[in-house]
C-alpha cells in the first residue's frame, strides 16, 4: 500500500504558497463557456483532476463519459449532455455509481429530457437520450440534498426555449455554491432572478456572451494552511497564502471566521491572505450547511488542539467520496478524539478531552478521499503521522505533498 511520513515540524516557518485555483469556479466555468459555443478565455483553470476530467469530457466526442469520481463533473455533465441534446451514457467509479443522482434526472425529465438508469433507479450509470423538446418551464427539487443539483440546471435554464423557474423545497444548503453560479453566469452576460425567502430562481431564454474569466485561488485548499497554522507550536509562525480574494464567491471563504476563533488571525494582502496565530478559543459552534467541504479539516483542529465543538449541517458527508462521518469517527479515534451523533443527522459533537499523542506513528487511512487524506496531514505540526493513499489528492490539489514539504519532511516512496 502506497504511504506517505510526515515528520514532526520542529522549527518556526514563514512561508508563501501559491495555492491551487478553484475546482469550484473552475467546474461551473468549463460548463458556462461551453454553453457559450467555448469561445470564452478562462484563466487560472484548476488543474484538479475532477476539473481536468471535465475538459476532457467536454471536448470528448465518443458516447461513454466516465467521470471517475468527480461528482461535480458527472451532475454538472448530465445537465449539459441533456440540454445540448446529446446522446450519452454517463458513467465512474464503482463509489460514483453509489452516490445518488434521481433528484436531478427527474427534475430533467419534467423538462422533456429522456434518461434511463441503466441499473439501479435514481444511480450512475445513466445512459442520456438529450431533449429534443422543452415540455415544462418549472421544476421543484430539493434544496438541502445537493446545491449541484441546482447549479446544473441553473446553468443550463437559459439556454431553454421557454426558460426555467427552480422551486425549492426544505432547507436550502450551500447557498454561497449557487450563489457563485449564479454570478460566474453574470459574469458570462446571463441575469437570473432568485429569491431567497421564496425560494424560487427564475431564469429567462438568453445567450451566454463569451468573455474573458479569471479563476479564484481555492479556499477549500486554503482550509488546510489554516489547520497548519492552528496546530503549530510556534508563536511567530507566518503563512502568505497567494491568490485569494476578501471578497470571495467561495463558500469555503467562512475558514476564515472559523479558524479565527481557532487561533488564527487573517490579514488580507493585496497578493492574497497572511495567517499568523492568536489565542484560541476553549469552545467552537458551526453550522456547515453553506460549507460541509470545511468539516473534516475544523474537526481534525478540534481534536488536535482540545477544542471541544457542536457541528450542525454535515448530512451530506454522507454521501461524498466516502461516508465521511463514519472516516472522521474511525480516524480521530486514533488520537483520542471522537465525533458523536447527538440528535440523528442534524448534530454532532467533537471531542479533544480524550486528546493523546504518544511516541508511535499515527496512521490515517483516506478512504478514497482527497479531504481525509489533506484535513489529517496538518497533525504533523504535533507529531509525525502517517498518510495511506496519498495520491488522491490529485483529485483537487495535486501539489499538496510538494507545497506541504515547505514546512514539514516527508518520507515518499520511490
Amino acid at each position: 500500500m502506497e504511504k506517505v511520513t510526515l515528520y514532526k515540524n520542529s522549527q518556526v516557518f514563514q512561508v508563501k504558497i501559491q495555492l491551487a485555483s478553484s475546482k469550484s469556479e473552475s467546474n461551473r466555468a468549463l460548463i458556462i463557456n461551453a454553453l457559450s459555443g467555448f469561445k470564452g478565455d478562462l484563466q487560472n483553470l484548476s488543474s484538479a483532476r475532477d476539473t481536468q476530467t471535465m475538459i476532457r469530457l467536454l471536448q470528448s466526442q465518443e458516447p461513454v463519459a466516465d467521470v471517475i469520481d468527480a461528482g461535480t463533473t458527472m451532475r454538472f455533465l448530465t445537465a449539459y449532455f441533456t440540454a445540448t441534446n446529446q446522446n450519452k451514457t454517463m458513467t465512474g467509479t464503482p463509489r460514483m455509481c453509489e452516490r445518488p443522482i434521481g433528484i436531478l434526472v427527474e427534475a430533467l425529465k419534467t423538462i422533456g429530457a429522456k434518461i434511463d438508469y441503466l441499473q439501479k433507479e435514481g444511480y450512475p450509470p445513466l445512459q442520456i437520450h438529450g431533449l429534443s423538446e422543452q415540455t415544462n418551464n418549472e421544476v421543484t427539487i430539493r434544496g438541502d440534498v445537493s446545491s449541484q443539483y441546482i447549479s446544473a440546471l441553473v446553468m443550463i435554464a437559459p439556454t431553454l426555449p421557454n426558460g426555467l423557474t427552480i422551486n425549492l423545497t426544505g432547507e436550502l444548503g450551500s447557498i454561497p455554491y449557487i450563489k457563485m453560479t449564479l454570478a460566474q453566469m453574470k459574469a458570462f452576460g446571463v441575469e437570473a432572478k432568485a429569491d431567497w425567502e421564496k425560494k424560487t430562481i427564475s431564469v429567462a431564454p438568453q445567450s451566454y456572451a463569451p468573455t474573458t474569466y479569471q479563476i479564484e485561488s481555492d479556499w477549500s485548499g486554503a482550509s488546510y494552511w489554516y489547520s497548519i497554522a492552528a496546530l503549530s507550536t510556534f508563536e511567530d509562525t507566518q503563512i502568505e497564502l497567494l491568490g485569494l480574494k476578501e471578497n470571495s464567491l467561495q463558500g469555503d471563504s467562512a475558514i476564515v471566521d472559523i479558524m479565527a476563533q481557532l487561533g488564527v488571525k487573517s490579514t488580507f494582502t493585496k497578493d492574497g491572505v497572511l495567517l499568523t496565530k492568536i489565542p484560541a478559543q476553549k469552545s467552537l459552534t458551526w453550522d456547515f450547511t453553506n460549507c460541509p467541504d470545511l468539516a473534516q479539516t475544523v474537526a481534525v483542529t478540534c481534536v488536535a488542539k482540545g477544542v471541544d465543538a457542536t457541528f450542525t449541517g454535515i448530512e451530506s458527508l454522507k454521501i461524498k467520496e466516502t461516508d465521511r462521518i463514519l472516516a472522521l469517527q474511525n480516524e480521530l479515534s486514533k488520537f483520542g478524539g471522537s465525533l458523536t451523533e447527538v440528535v440523528t443527522n442534524t448534530e454532532y459533537k467533537v471531542s479533544g478531552s480524550g486528546f493523546e499523542f504518544g511516541s508511535a506513528d499515527i496512521t490515517i487511512a483516506t478512504y478514497d478521499d482527497h479531504r481525509m487524506a489533506m484535513a489529517f496531514a496538518p497533525l504533523a505540526m504535533l507529531t509525525d503521522v502517517t498518510i495511506e493513499e496519498p495520491h488522491v489528492v490529485v483529485k483537487s490539489y495535486p501539489s499538496f505533498w510538494d507545497d506541504i514539504k515547505k514546512v514539514v519532511t516527508i518520507e515518499q516512496p520511490d
